[in-house]
């Protein structure tokens, strides 16, 4: 992932960079990250994070990560993508029920009278969720008194400006310029 730190302290920039790196990691989410640039203005306080993400976050549906047979009242699930197995067994134990689902490994479970058809459009990530996580993630970058914030998400992009202060029209209108820098000629 790319990151570019602009602020008038170097040593704050280095390690604000750490932080954001760490936390991103912590949190899983630095593998979804394509670039960021984050600027830094504590004599403001003004603090502008942008991302763009590696692919648009999407919705997910049960048919997309999983294979699906049917064998009599029985539907046998292969789950194909392990990334999602937690939603999987999850979103299985919502509609089933725990004793409903059948676990033979991590991977292969069983559902009793279950309806195939119903199992497959089951959604088991959305795309909202996966950008929520980001800003989550952003957000515990920011220094703690900064509680006003400006949010800005388009495509694979999301940017937040945070202040101590009232959110301006200048401070909204340096987030979305900071937003169409990073954005350049990114495909969002």
């Amino acid at each position: 992932m790319e990151i570019d730190v602009t602020g008038p302290d170097r040593h704050g920039n280095e390690a604000y960079l750490r932080l954001f790196k760490d936390v991103m990691s912590e949190m899983g989410k630095a593998v979804s990250l394509e670039k960021a640039r984050l600027v830094l203005d504590p004599a403001t306080p003004l603090f502008v994070f942008s991302v763009v993400m590696r692919s648009r976050p999407e919705s997910k549906r049960m048919a997309d990560v999983v294979s699906l047979r049917t064998e009599g009242k029985e539907v046998h699930i292969a789950i194909s993508d392990e990334n999602y197995a937690p939603e999987v067994i999850s979103a299985l134990w919502k509609e089933y029920g725990r004793g409903g689902v059948e676990q033979q490994t991590r991977s292969d479970l069983i559902v009793g009278n279950g309806d195939s058809d119903r199992i497959a459009e089951l959604e088991i990530a959305s795309g909202e969720d996966a950008k929520q996580e980001i800003i989550g993630a952003m957000w515990r970058v920011l220094p703690e008194g900064i509680k006003a914030r400006y949010n800005i998400s388009e495509g694979r992009m999301i940017t937040i400006a945070a202040t101590e202060e009232i959110v301006t029209q200048q401070i909204k209108d340096a987030a979305l310029r900071i937003h169409n820098e990073v954005k350049g000629d990114a495909d969002v």
